[in-house]
Protein backbone atom coordinates (compact mmCIF):
# COMPACT_ATOMS: atom_id res chain seq x y z
CA UNK A 1 0.00 0.00 0.00
CA UNK A 2 1.28 3.42 -0.99
CA UNK A 3 -0.03 5.19 2.10
CA UNK A 4 1.18 2.59 4.58
CA UNK A 5 3.24 3.93 7.45
CA UNK A 6 6.79 2.58 7.44
CA UNK A 7 8.42 1.85 10.80
CA UNK A 8 11.99 0.71 11.38
CA UNK A 9 12.85 -1.33 14.48
CA UNK A 10 16.44 -0.94 15.63
CA UNK A 11 17.49 -3.74 17.97
CA UNK A 12 20.59 -2.95 20.02
CA UNK A 13 20.33 -5.71 22.61
CA UNK A 14 18.73 -6.08 26.02
CA UNK A 15 16.15 -8.26 27.72
CA UNK A 16 13.41 -7.52 25.20
CA UNK A 17 15.31 -9.40 22.51
CA UNK A 18 15.47 -12.72 24.33
CA UNK A 19 13.10 -15.66 24.01
CA UNK A 20 13.00 -18.82 26.09
CA UNK A 21 13.71 -22.21 24.58
CA UNK A 22 11.19 -24.25 26.54
CA UNK A 23 12.95 -27.53 25.73
CA UNK A 24 16.25 -26.48 27.28
CA UNK A 25 15.04 -23.64 29.52
CA UNK A 26 17.77 -21.34 28.16
CA UNK A 27 17.35 -17.90 26.61
CA UNK A 28 18.18 -17.27 22.97
CA UNK A 29 18.04 -14.23 20.69
CA UNK A 30 14.68 -13.31 19.16
CA UNK A 31 14.62 -12.94 15.37
CA UNK A 32 13.18 -9.45 14.81
CA UNK A 33 13.09 -9.97 11.05
CA UNK A 34 10.12 -12.26 11.76
CA UNK A 35 8.54 -9.99 14.37
CA UNK A 36 5.19 -9.60 12.57
CA UNK A 37 4.84 -13.37 12.17
CA UNK A 38 5.80 -13.94 15.80
CA UNK A 39 3.51 -11.20 17.14
CA UNK A 40 0.44 -11.27 14.84
CA UNK A 41 -1.16 -8.36 16.73
CA UNK A 42 1.29 -6.07 14.92
CA UNK A 43 -0.55 -6.80 11.69
CA UNK A 44 -3.53 -4.84 13.01
CA UNK A 45 -1.50 -1.62 13.11
CA UNK A 46 -1.53 -1.30 9.32
CA UNK A 47 2.19 -0.56 9.20
CA UNK A 48 5.06 -1.95 7.24
CA UNK A 49 7.59 -2.96 9.89
CA UNK A 50 11.22 -3.61 9.02
CA UNK A 51 14.06 -4.29 11.40
CA UNK A 52 17.79 -3.89 11.66
CA UNK A 53 19.97 -5.24 14.46
CA UNK A 54 23.41 -4.50 15.78
CA UNK A 55 25.80 -7.11 14.36
CA UNK A 56 26.55 -8.07 17.93
CA UNK A 57 23.67 -7.15 20.29
CA UNK A 58 25.00 -5.84 23.58
CA UNK A 59 23.93 -5.68 27.18
CA UNK A 60 23.05 -2.06 27.87
CA UNK A 61 25.62 -1.93 30.68
CA UNK A 62 28.24 -2.00 27.91
CA UNK A 63 26.61 0.87 26.01
CA UNK A 64 28.95 3.74 25.15
CA UNK A 65 29.38 6.65 22.76
CA UNK A 66 30.33 4.35 19.85
CA UNK A 67 26.97 2.63 20.07
CA UNK A 68 25.15 5.97 20.22
CA UNK A 69 26.90 6.90 16.98
CA UNK A 70 25.79 3.61 15.45
CA UNK A 71 22.15 4.20 16.42
CA UNK A 72 22.24 7.77 15.15
CA UNK A 73 23.90 6.58 11.95
CA UNK A 74 21.19 3.98 11.30
CA UNK A 75 18.49 6.63 11.73
CA UNK A 76 20.39 9.05 9.48
CA UNK A 77 20.80 6.40 6.76
CA UNK A 78 17.13 5.37 6.77
CA UNK A 79 15.58 8.71 7.73
CA UNK A 80 13.93 9.45 4.40
CA UNK A 81 12.60 5.90 3.95
CA UNK A 82 10.69 5.56 7.22
CA UNK A 83 8.01 7.51 9.05
CA UNK A 84 9.18 6.54 12.52
CA UNK A 85 11.79 4.57 14.44
CA UNK A 86 11.56 2.29 17.47
CA UNK A 87 14.82 1.56 19.28
CA UNK A 88 14.89 -1.63 21.34
CA UNK A 89 17.38 -1.20 24.16
CA UNK A 90 18.27 -2.64 27.55
CA UNK A 91 16.64 -0.70 30.35
CA UNK A 92 19.70 -0.10 32.55
CA UNK A 93 21.20 2.67 30.41
CA UNK A 94 18.20 3.47 28.23
CA UNK A 95 17.77 6.97 29.69
CA UNK A 96 21.41 7.76 28.91
CA UNK A 97 21.19 6.58 25.29
CA UNK A 98 17.81 8.15 24.64
CA UNK A 99 18.97 11.47 26.12
CA UNK A 100 22.12 11.36 23.98
CA UNK A 101 20.17 10.77 20.78
CA UNK A 102 17.82 13.64 21.60
CA UNK A 103 20.83 15.95 21.25
CA UNK A 104 22.62 14.13 18.44
CA UNK A 105 19.55 14.21 16.16
CA UNK A 106 19.29 17.92 15.41
CA UNK A 107 16.07 19.18 13.80
CA UNK A 108 14.43 15.79 14.23
CA UNK A 109 10.95 15.84 12.71
CA UNK A 110 9.97 12.18 13.16
CA UNK A 111 9.39 9.95 16.18
CA UNK A 112 12.27 7.99 17.67
CA UNK A 113 10.80 5.85 20.45
CA UNK A 114 13.01 3.91 22.86
CA UNK A 115 11.56 0.89 24.60
CA UNK A 116 12.57 -2.38 26.21
CA UNK A 117 11.27 -4.70 28.87
CA UNK A 118 11.90 -6.14 32.30
CA UNK A 119 11.17 -9.70 31.13
CA UNK A 120 12.18 -11.41 27.84
CA UNK A 121 9.73 -11.25 24.95
CA UNK A 122 9.20 -15.01 25.16
CA UNK A 123 8.41 -15.07 28.89
CA UNK A 124 4.89 -15.99 29.94
CA UNK A 125 4.40 -12.78 31.98
CA UNK A 126 6.42 -10.50 29.74
CA UNK A 127 5.90 -6.76 29.46
CA UNK A 128 7.79 -6.78 26.17
CA UNK A 129 4.87 -7.27 23.79
CA UNK A 130 2.78 -4.37 25.13
CA UNK A 131 5.81 -2.07 25.19
CA UNK A 132 6.75 -3.03 21.64
CA UNK A 133 3.24 -2.88 20.14
CA UNK A 134 2.37 0.48 21.69
CA UNK A 135 5.76 1.99 20.82
CA UNK A 136 5.19 1.09 17.17
CA UNK A 137 1.64 2.45 17.36
CA UNK A 138 2.92 5.75 18.76
CA UNK A 139 5.68 5.96 16.14
CA UNK A 140 3.02 5.48 13.45
CA UNK A 141 0.64 8.20 14.67
CA UNK A 142 -0.04 10.86 12.06
CA UNK A 143 -2.07 14.04 11.72
CA UNK A 144 -2.42 16.23 8.63
CA UNK A 145 -0.10 13.84 6.85
CA UNK A 146 2.76 14.31 9.31
CA UNK A 147 3.88 12.53 12.49
CA UNK A 148 2.24 13.47 15.79
CA UNK A 149 5.44 12.90 17.80
CA UNK A 150 8.53 14.70 16.49
CA UNK A 151 11.06 13.99 19.20
CA UNK A 152 12.91 11.22 21.01
CA UNK A 153 10.59 9.48 23.44
CA UNK A 154 10.82 6.60 25.88
CA UNK A 155 7.85 4.27 26.25
CA UNK A 156 7.54 1.90 29.19
CA UNK A 157 4.60 0.40 31.08
CA UNK A 158 1.72 2.38 29.52
CA UNK A 159 3.46 5.77 29.40
CA UNK A 160 5.39 7.71 26.81
CA UNK A 161 7.88 10.16 28.27
CA UNK A 162 10.20 12.75 26.77
CA UNK A 163 13.36 10.66 26.69
CA UNK A 164 15.70 13.27 28.11
CA UNK A 165 13.43 13.76 31.13
CA UNK A 166 13.56 10.13 32.27
CA UNK A 167 15.49 8.12 34.78
CA UNK A 168 15.30 4.46 35.72
CA UNK A 169 13.96 4.11 39.26
CA UNK A 170 13.17 0.43 39.68
CA UNK A 171 14.97 -2.76 38.69
CA UNK A 172 12.10 -5.12 39.54
CA UNK A 173 8.76 -3.47 38.72
CA UNK A 174 7.36 -3.18 35.22
CA UNK A 175 7.02 0.56 35.86
CA UNK A 176 10.78 1.00 35.75
CA UNK A 177 11.03 4.62 34.56
CA UNK A 178 9.77 7.96 35.75
CA UNK A 179 9.76 11.56 34.53
CA UNK A 180 9.26 13.50 37.74
CA UNK A 181 9.85 16.99 36.36
CA UNK A 182 7.78 16.73 33.16
CA UNK A 183 4.38 15.14 32.42
CA UNK A 184 3.92 12.02 30.32
CA UNK A 185 3.50 12.75 26.61
CA UNK A 186 1.00 9.92 26.14
CA UNK A 187 -0.76 7.27 28.20
CA UNK A 188 -1.99 3.89 27.07
CA UNK A 189 -5.16 2.50 28.61
CA UNK A 190 -8.41 1.46 27.00
CA UNK A 191 -7.56 4.32 24.62
CA UNK A 192 -4.20 5.75 23.62
CA UNK A 193 -4.31 9.32 24.87
CA UNK A 194 -1.71 11.75 23.54
CA UNK A 195 -1.15 14.96 25.50
CA UNK A 196 -0.29 17.16 22.55
CA UNK A 197 0.21 20.23 24.72
CA UNK A 198 3.35 18.61 26.18
CA UNK A 199 4.92 17.53 22.90
CA UNK A 200 7.98 19.30 21.58
CA UNK A 201 7.00 21.75 18.86
CA UNK A 202 9.20 21.86 15.77
CA UNK A 203 9.32 25.06 13.79
CA UNK A 204 10.37 25.15 10.15
CA UNK A 205 11.38 22.31 7.87
CA UNK A 206 15.10 22.10 8.33
CA UNK A 207 16.78 18.88 7.30
CA UNK A 208 17.91 16.38 9.90
CA UNK A 209 21.50 16.92 10.96
CA UNK A 210 23.27 14.25 12.97
CA UNK A 211 26.07 15.29 15.28
CA UNK A 212 28.23 12.29 16.04
CA UNK A 213 31.00 14.12 17.87
CA UNK A 214 30.34 13.59 21.56
CA UNK A 215 33.12 14.49 24.00
CA UNK A 216 33.13 12.25 27.08
CA UNK A 217 35.83 14.07 29.06
CA UNK A 218 33.33 14.46 31.90
CA UNK A 219 33.13 13.31 35.52
CA UNK A 220 30.20 12.98 37.90
CA UNK A 221 30.97 14.01 41.48
CA UNK A 222 28.28 13.16 44.02
CA UNK A 223 28.51 15.05 47.30
CA UNK A 224 28.01 13.16 50.54
CA UNK A 225 28.39 14.03 54.22
CA UNK A 226 32.05 13.70 55.12
CA UNK A 227 33.41 13.93 51.59
CA UNK A 228 37.16 14.57 51.73
CA UNK A 229 39.33 17.09 49.95
CA UNK A 230 41.60 14.40 48.51
CA UNK A 231 38.69 12.83 46.61
CA UNK A 232 37.36 16.17 45.37
CA UNK A 233 40.78 17.27 44.16
CA UNK A 234 41.42 13.91 42.50
CA UNK A 235 38.27 14.42 40.43
CA UNK A 236 38.74 18.12 39.66
CA UNK A 237 42.38 17.62 38.69
CA UNK A 238 41.84 14.56 36.49
CA UNK A 239 44.01 14.85 33.34
CA UNK A 240 42.07 15.96 30.28
CA UNK A 241 38.87 16.64 32.22
CA UNK A 242 36.65 19.31 30.67
CA UNK A 243 33.43 19.24 32.69
CA UNK A 244 32.00 17.97 35.97
CA UNK A 245 28.44 17.25 36.98
CA UNK A 246 28.27 18.13 40.66
CA UNK A 247 25.39 16.25 42.29
CA UNK A 248 24.36 18.47 45.19
CA UNK A 249 21.74 18.27 47.92
CA UNK A 250 18.16 19.50 47.63
CA UNK A 251 17.80 22.70 45.61
CA UNK A 252 21.49 22.77 44.68
CA UNK A 253 23.07 23.04 48.11
CA UNK A 254 26.62 22.08 49.10
CA UNK A 255 28.77 22.08 52.25
CA UNK A 256 30.22 25.49 53.04
CA UNK A 257 33.71 24.33 54.05
CA UNK A 258 36.16 26.91 52.77
CA UNK A 259 38.43 24.31 51.11
CA UNK A 260 35.56 22.88 49.02
CA UNK A 261 34.32 26.27 47.85
CA UNK A 262 37.88 27.37 47.03
CA UNK A 263 38.65 24.21 45.08
CA UNK A 264 35.46 24.55 43.05
CA UNK A 265 36.12 28.24 42.42
CA UNK A 266 39.71 27.55 41.31
CA UNK A 267 38.57 24.76 38.96
CA UNK A 268 36.03 27.06 37.29
CA UNK A 269 38.65 29.81 36.99
CA UNK A 270 40.93 27.34 35.17
CA UNK A 271 38.20 26.66 32.58
CA UNK A 272 36.50 23.56 33.98
CA UNK A 273 32.75 23.58 33.40
CA UNK A 274 30.89 22.56 36.57
CA UNK A 275 27.15 21.90 36.36
CA UNK A 276 25.08 21.89 39.54
CA UNK A 277 22.50 19.06 39.40
CA UNK A 278 20.36 18.00 42.34
CA UNK A 279 20.62 14.47 43.74
CA UNK A 280 16.83 14.48 44.14
CA UNK A 281 14.86 12.64 41.45
CA UNK A 282 12.35 15.50 41.37
CA UNK A 283 12.69 19.25 41.80
CA UNK A 284 15.12 21.87 40.59
CA UNK A 285 18.41 23.55 41.40
CA UNK A 286 17.80 27.11 42.61
CA UNK A 287 21.20 28.49 43.56
CA UNK A 288 21.03 31.30 46.08
CA UNK A 289 17.75 30.17 47.61
CA UNK A 290 19.68 28.96 50.66
CA UNK A 291 22.92 30.15 52.21
CA UNK A 292 24.49 26.79 51.35
CA UNK A 293 24.26 27.51 47.61
CA UNK A 294 24.92 31.24 47.58
CA UNK A 295 28.67 30.79 47.09
CA UNK A 296 28.06 28.47 44.12
CA UNK A 297 25.94 31.15 42.48
CA UNK A 298 28.59 33.79 43.08
CA UNK A 299 31.32 31.70 41.46
CA UNK A 300 29.09 31.45 38.34
CA UNK A 301 28.62 27.70 38.51
CA UNK A 302 26.33 26.41 35.75
CA UNK A 303 22.78 25.69 36.94
CA UNK A 304 21.35 22.36 35.85
CA UNK A 305 17.89 23.56 36.88
CA UNK A 306 15.60 20.50 36.75
CA UNK A 307 17.68 18.44 34.32
CA UNK A 308 18.43 14.77 35.06
CA UNK A 309 22.01 13.60 35.49
CA UNK A 310 21.56 11.44 32.38
CA UNK A 311 20.48 14.40 30.26
CA UNK A 312 23.14 16.67 31.78
CA UNK A 313 25.80 14.17 30.78
CA UNK A 314 24.44 13.94 27.22
CA UNK A 315 24.12 17.71 26.89
CA UNK A 316 27.68 18.30 28.08
CA UNK A 317 29.01 15.70 25.64
CA UNK A 318 27.04 17.37 22.85
CA UNK A 319 28.15 20.95 23.65
CA UNK A 320 31.78 19.92 24.12
CA UNK A 321 31.65 17.80 20.98
CA UNK A 322 30.42 20.63 18.75
CA UNK A 323 33.06 23.03 20.05
CA UNK A 324 30.79 25.45 21.91
CA UNK A 325 32.95 28.48 22.82
CA UNK A 326 33.59 29.18 26.52
CA UNK A 327 31.95 32.63 26.40
CA UNK A 328 28.55 31.11 25.50
CA UNK A 329 28.82 27.68 27.14
CA UNK A 330 27.08 28.54 30.43
CA UNK A 331 24.20 30.39 28.76
CA UNK A 332 23.71 27.63 26.21
CA UNK A 333 23.70 24.88 28.82
CA UNK A 334 21.13 26.77 30.89
CA UNK A 335 18.88 27.13 27.81
CA UNK A 336 16.48 24.29 26.89
CA UNK A 337 17.60 22.84 23.55
CA UNK A 338 15.44 19.70 23.32
CA UNK A 339 12.94 20.23 26.12
CA UNK A 340 15.40 18.67 28.59
CA UNK A 341 14.87 21.35 31.23
CA UNK A 342 12.33 23.99 32.17
CA UNK A 343 12.71 27.57 30.96
CA UNK A 344 13.04 29.03 34.46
Amino acid sequence: MKDKTNILLIYTGGTIGMIKDYDSGSLKAFDFSKVVKSIPELGQLGCRIDSVSFKKPIDSSNMDVRHWRSMAGIIEKHYDSYDGFVVLHGSDTMSYSASALSFMLEDLAKPVIFTGSQLPIGDLRTDAKENLITSIQIAALKERGGPVVREVGLYFEYKLYRANRTTKLNAEHFQAFASLNYPALAESGVYLKVHKEYLLRREGRRKLKVQKEMDSAIAVLRLFPGIGRELVQAVLNSPGLKAVILETYGAGNAPTQSWLLQDLKDAIAKGLYIVNVTQCTGGSVIMGQYETSKALLEMKMISGKDITTEAALAKLMYLLGNGTPPRSFKALFETPLRGEMSEN
